[in-house]
């Protein structure tokens, strides 16, 4: 059974601590599935801990849901995580993942990848070897592999990183929980 991940990105409002602002101070900007749509366990246990099976030292396990969730939020992600039919509630603000070190290791030290010779092939790190016409490279894996350009990722983080221009690296969140 595959494991799916659900949730939104938030900002804060930037009057939510002022005496002329009454509404609820985080405000969901976007839901993930048009910016993410893949299960990719590598890079749920880098970010969240959840699949772990590289072994990656998680950015934001296991937090649960914010205590200031937006309602938008809350309608998508809590009741399903109350009644566990989502589990592993958790999120992560822009400016851990702005930290993020790409180069950061999983205590697995590799993985086996695999692709044909008439594609092109860029420089890796690694190990290289050939067999007929099948190119097999063994190279590290690291956040910056699970959360790179090949992946939607980058994606989520360019909607972050824009709302974090406008409401602070502190001031943009991503909200997830999985099934």
């Amino acid at each position: 059974m595959s494991t799916d991940i659900h949730g939104g990105i938030e900002f804060r409002h930037p009057g939510s601590d002022s005496d002329y602002y009454d509404g609820e101070p985080w405000v969901a900007a976007m839901d993930l599935w048009p910016l993410y749509d893949e299960t990719d366990y590598a890079a749920f246990g880098c970010l969240f801990g959840v699949r772990n099976h590289a072994g990656f030292q998680p950015l934001a396990p296991d937090r649960g849901l914010p205590v200031d969730l937006s309602s938008g939020m809350r309608s998508q992600l809590a009741s399903s995580v109350e009644t566990g039919g989502l589990s592993g509630a958790t999120w992560v603000s822009w400016a851990e993942l702005a930290a993020m070190d790409p180069t950061a290791p999983a205590q697995f030290t590799g993985g086996l990848t695999w692709r044909t010779k008439s594609l092109p092939s860029t420089p890796r790190q690694g190990v290289e070897w050939t067999t007929d016409d099948l190119m097999c490279a063994y190279e590290p894996l690291t956040a910056g592999t699970v959360l790179g350009p090949e992946t939607h990722w980058p994606h989520v983080f360019a909607v972050m990183k824009a709302l974090a221009g406008r409401f602070g690296d502190d001031g943009v969140r991503l909200v997830v929980a999985f099934d």
